[in-house]
């Protein structure tokens, strides 16, 4: 089957007894053993649920991968990923991640012995010059959020290539519908599954996915062990919402492109990080890799005051927190999602007060228009 029809087909007909199209939702903690010694290959709900494996199968397909994983949010899933590795181990990881991120490398898992170089992924000979004998991973986003910039997970693979060092992506903007990194090589990927994959603003959840079964293997002992996972009717959930990605996506990448070359041409408007902009750094190795630019756009306004405007008027885009839902979203990530990166580092990288990044909803892609303009007219 195409894409379009594997995403559609997730969870469909897998209860045999009953020929239910919908996977139903296995909502016990428990299952009851056959004999001693015999399982039904379900114990506890926290080692394995039907539902949830169900979903764990499904976006492994997506991704082309071995195993899958649902976690109880996208935080979930990185700790998880982050406990591959011990004290003394390095990570390498890109400078303009999400806050998130940032954050629970920084404050949580230093504490535990961890080290690592925030670096500038876009660049692959600073990413070459930070390796150490110790650097056990590579965990980078493309684009990052919220500059928009592209890593190449080709060239990235094709350094670590033989030297044990795991390339993990975080493919939450694009989503296996646009993007497939382990495809190009990488290990592991991640999604902040309350994004894109749910799509509706009304789910939180993470998603792993290993290339290879036996580093899956690790994972799932973690998650049974640490016990973040998802819950059986979340999983239902997200199986219900990910069988409209195709058309969503499709909208987001429409609607994007139009309100980005809109952007570019307002006078209050000083930059626009878009990468589906035939100016955008690094648009020939996002193409190369990537079938299609997504629905999230950051944009710099001409004063901090203007910010203030923007938040204020918005009427049909919500100021909210989150992204990659059906409704359109504005965020000020210096104060809200990248509150956490110490505030240098914020302005070395452009995550500045004049900073907003807009996820770009399903709407009518006028009204989206209408309503910038609007916002940040005098």
């Amino acid at each position: 089957m195409k894409l379009d029809s594997k995403i559609v087909h997730i969870g469909v007909c897998t209860d045999e007894k009953t020929g239910a199209i919908s996977t139903p939702v296995y909502q016990s903690a428990t299952f009851r053993h056959p004999a001693l010694g015999e399982s039904t290959g379900f114990d506890y709900t926290r080692s394995q649920n039907p539902t949830r494996k169900v979903l764990e199968e499904g976006i492994a397909t997506l991704e082309n991968g071995a195993v899958g994983l649902a976690f109880a949010s996208g935080m979930a899933a990185i700790t998880a990923i982050l406990m591959l590795y011990k004290t003394g181990d390095h990570l390498v990881v890109v400078e303009d991640c999400y806050g998130g991120t940032y954050r629970v490398i920084d404050k949580i898992f230093s504490n535990f012995g961890l080290t690592v170089s925030f670096v500038d992924g876009s660049n692959i000979e600073e990413v070459a010059q930070s390796i150490t004998p110790a650097t056990k991973a590579i965990l980078v986003e493309t684009p990052t959020n919220p500059l928009m910039k592209i890593v190449d997970i080709r060239a990235i693979v094709k350094l670590v290539k033989g030297n044990n060092i795991h390339i993990i992506v975080d493919n939450t903007f694009l989503t296996p519908y646009f993007q497939r990194p382990l495809d190009l090589g990488a290990d592991v990927v991640i999604h902040s599954g309350s994004k894109y994959l749910a799509g509706h603003n009304d789910l939180v959840c993470g998603l792993v996915v290993a290339r290879d079964a036996d580093l899956g293997a690790s994972i799932r002992y973690i998650q049974n062990s640490t016990g973040g996972i998802l819950g059986p009717n979340d999983s239902w959930l997200l199986i219900r919402s990910m069988k409209t990605l195709a058309l969503r996506m499709e909208k987001h990448n429409e609607n994007s492109q139009t309100i980005a070359q809109w952007l570019t041409r307002h006078p209050k408007v000083v930059k626009v990080y878009y990468p589906g902009l035939a100016d955008h750094q690094g648009k020939d190795i996002h193409d190369s890799q990537s079938s299609g630019y997504g629905g999230m756009l950051s944009f710099v306004v001409d004063h901090p005051e203007r910010v203030k405007q923007v938040l204020r008027k918005v009427q049909m885009i919500r100021f909210a927190e989150s992204l990659g839902g059906v409704e359109s979203l504005i965020t000020l990530p210096a104060v809200q999602t990248h509150a956490d990166v110490p505030i240098e580092v914020r302005e070395r990288l452009g995550i500045s007060d004049c900073l907003l990044r807009l996820s770009i909803g399903i709407e009518d892609a006028n009204d989206i228009i209408n309503d910038l303009e609007q916002a940040l007219a005098d």
